[in-house]
């Protein structure tokens, strides 16, 4: 099965920025769609972010909330998917958890943002 393993949560302060990384155990090629998505206690899990492939190339969505701060990437030859954060303001506080889907939906394990000064 597919492996997704997510890395590069942590505390930052106020207007500072953050990295997600999520590898998958196959190319990133074989996915149609993939996106970044938050879930704070007491709220349901929110889109935050997608990439799709498309015949003129990736194209990329974003959330109200975090367009013109967040800009999600990837790199086919890491078989990765990446989540820019800049400018984060303590609402971005929550688990953010990656996102490949194919046939199947398929989770990274969730990592921890806190905006706090």
């Amino acid at each position: 099965q597919v492996q997704v393993v997510e890395s590069g949560g942590g505390l930052v302060q106020p207007g500072g920025s953050l990295r997600l990384s999520c590898a998958a155990s196959v190319s990133v090629l074989s996915f149609i769609r993939m996106g970044w998505y938050r879930q704070t206690p007491g709220k349901q899990r929110e889109y935050v972010a997608v990439i799709t492939s498309s015949l003129s190339g990736d194209s990329t969505s974003y959330a109200d909330s975090v367009k013109g701060r967040f800009t999600i990437s990837r790199d086919n030859a890491k078989n990765t998917v990446y989540l820019q954060m800049n400018s984060l303001q303590p609402e971005d506080t929550a688990v953010y958890y990656c996102n490949f889907h194919s046939y199947k939906d398929y989770w990274g394990q969730g990592t921890q943002v806190t905006v706090s000064s």
